[in-house]
């Protein structure tokens, strides 16, 4: 038995072997060996393989590991192509006083049409876009865009860490242009009092924005984890921290099971948990009236109850996109790819009740209250010019198909070192008493002042706030 545990002792990393020796110094041998053996059997996902390029892959063909600058660029033809849709747009009134109950307000929604014809000012957008390095890499037979953005100073002796963020839907790559100067700038200190600093790359899913969309059926999370792991490797990482949110959260969670001694540390601001368990159900039921009882805080109270009207009613309300996604997407998307004012609306809701509920109520959605229109137009153009948002849909229905509980990722825990975002206006919250189920070392669990959906875009200088706090403690562990 003990050559077993020296065995695995000598493939820890540096981290794991100081938990060791701390748990010596404490005279914690039997506790020492039954975590070394447990640790042995920590199950991790299959990385598996994949192809997703046009035709069948030939054996004799070897793919293109090159990493290529990329810009992004627009045209005249494309901005008159834009207008001259624009110009043929109907309208249905809205009902009196619906506000955003109904959907996108027409009567605002004519508004931000006429702003994206007559104001708007792709090109300069797309400048704003290029202020940071592009590239693109083919995986698995597709072309992977993504950023990297390196720290513009980095004194003598500072450690640079890498940190891969990934967007979700309706958001893509230029949702972390506001945090990125906050992660890569000299704020917060570090394990040894250095200045915490970042790299931060950030890809675009496959099928979103500038990355190739499949080719082939079946492309999901657990594939976007795998290519985006091999895109860490070929950019010369062998560690790396993870940040995510929506698809993100799932992708990254997904890569923490699936190479674990890759992952130094795991930073989520949305938690998927498919299974809360018989303690989960308990809290349901009496986490209202004696939350202590049941493991919850006062303000996972505040933020659950009254559990139908605060969640189950407002996912209902706002799921309905999920269930067309996940089941005909080309359908619903064949129209959106054409006309780019039901793009607009169809993507722009999201921005308005997904960053804060109560915007429903408001005639203008309340979206120029945490964005401006720039910001969300601009977004919109990156699904309009790449025709991505049919492939952008599909990934619903890839990931949706199956029972996601019965799914291999759901029955794996995660045990690298995590941490959790937990803002007031996500679409649902999710307790540390839940959360610790399938994430086995939690770090940090932050209840975030304010905020949603799209924390990095909404909130910037606040998640990089919680970042920076949750890799310091990682990195003193």
């Amino acid at each position: 038995m003990w050559q077993q545990i020296l065995q695995n002792v000598r493939s820890c990393d540096s981290t794991q072997r100081n938990m060791i020796a701390a748990s010596c110094a404490l005279g914690g041998g039997s506790l020492l060996a039954f975590w070394l053996l447990s640790r042995h059997r920590m199950k991790t996902l299959e990385m598996g393989d994949g192809w997703w390029g046009s035709g069948e892959r030939s054996p004799r063909d070897k793919e293109d590991e090159g990493i290529r600058p990329f810009q992004v660029r627009t045209s005249e033809a494309e901005i008159q192509d834009l207008h001259h849709r624009l110009d043929q747009a109907r309208y249905t009134s809205p009902l009196e006083g619906s506000a955003f109950n109904y959907g996108f307000n027409s009567n605002y929604l004519q508004k931000v049409i006429s702003y994206w014809k007559n104001q708007f000012d792709w090109q300069k957008q797309v400048n704003i876009l290029n202020q940071y390095p592009h590239y693109k890499t083919t995986i698995e037979g597709i072309e992977i865009h993504f950023i990297h953005v390196k720290p513009s100073h980095s004194p003598r002796g500072q450690t640079v860490r890498p940190l891969l963020m990934v967007h979700g839907w309706p958001g893509s790559f230029y949702e972390f242009y506001k945090i990125i100067p906050f992660l890569t700038g000299p704020v917060g200190h570090g394990s040894s009092g250095e200045d915490l600093v970042f790299e931060v790359i950030c890809p675009s899913i496959p099928g979103y924005g500038f990355s190739e969309a499949p080719h082939k059926q079946g492309f999901n999370s657990v594939a976007a984890a795998r290519i985006f792991h091999k895109l860490m490797q070929r950019l010369g990482f062998q560690e790396y921290y993870l940040q995510g949110g929506d698809w993100g959260s799932h992708i990254t969670t997904i890569m923490a099971q699936m190479l674990p001694k890759s992952v130094k540390g795991l930073h989520l601001n949305m938690i998927f948990i498919s299974n809360i368990g018989l303690s989960g159900l308990l809290g349901l039921l009496l986490g209202a009236y004696v939350p202590w009882l049941v493991g919850l805080t006062r303000e996972d109270s505040r933020r659950l109850f009254p559990y139908f009207e605060k969640h189950v009613y407002h996912f209902l309300r706002e799921t309905g996109y999920m269930h067309i996604q996940a089941t005909k997407p080309d359908t619903a998307g064949c129209g959106l790819n054409n006309c780019p004012v039901g793009l607009a609306a169809y993507l722009l809701e999201k921005f308005s009740t997904w960053t804060d509920k109560s915007f429903k109520n408001i005639d203008n959605g309340g979206l120029e209250r945490k964005y401006t229109l720039d910001e969300l137009l601009t977004n919109v153009m990156i699904y309009w010019v790449t025709s991505s948002i049919v492939p952008s849909m599909r990934f619903y229905k890839e990931n949706l198909s199956q029972n996601p509980g019965n799914a291999p990722d759901a029955r794996i825990p995660v045990y690298v070192p995590t941490g959790v975002a937990a803002f007031p206006n996500e679409l649902t919250h999710a307790p540390r008493s839940w959360t610790k189920k399938k994430f086995k070392n939690i770090v940090t669990y932050s209840y975030m002042a304010r905020g949603g959906h799209f924390a990095a875009f909404e909130e910037p200088e606040l998640l990089a706030q919680d970042i920076k706090q949750f890799v310091s403690k990682v990195e003193n562990l």
